[in-house]
């Protein structure tokens, strides 16, 4: 895991969106539009987050997921700031932001989605 100084110096954008809870812009992030398979991982330290078999397209502009690939690895919190409440996904390993989970996910498919910010993974290509 990077200290945070490093983060910073490395990428001011996933240090902003990680330690700083902040949001890429819609439709600009790497993977918002990606659809080669794989394993998404927190950029951060590494740990498995998401499969490209649950990504599917929202129209939000950032990746969206229906489920995680390993719960161990994702923590869910209560978040209220800009006067709403949402639910915030976090990377349980080293506590990086990731993004928010909603209701309005496929229904076949769970009914949630995850909606995370591309400068967040780091996606692991699968072979073949």
């Amino acid at each position: 895991m990077k200290d945070d100084k490093e983060l910073k110096e490395k990428s001011p954008e996933l240090y902003h969106v990680a330690r700083e809870r902040g949001t890429e812009p819609a439709f600009t992030g790497k993977y918002w539009d990606n659809h080669e398979k794989g394993m998404y991982k927190c950029a951060v330290c590494g740990a498995e987050l998401f499969s490209s078999d649950t990504k599917f397209d929202s129209g939000t502009g950032w990746p969206s997921f229906t489920e995680p690939a390993n719960l161990a690895n994702v923590d869910l919190k209560t978040d209220t700031s800009y006067g709403m409440s949402r639910t915030e996904v976090v990377c349980k390993n080293c506590g990086a932001h990731l993004g928010h989970v909603f209701d309005d996910g496929p229904a076949n498919q769970g009914g949630k989605r995850y909606c995370i910010n591309s400068v967040c993974l780091e996606l692991e290509k699968k072979e073949g």
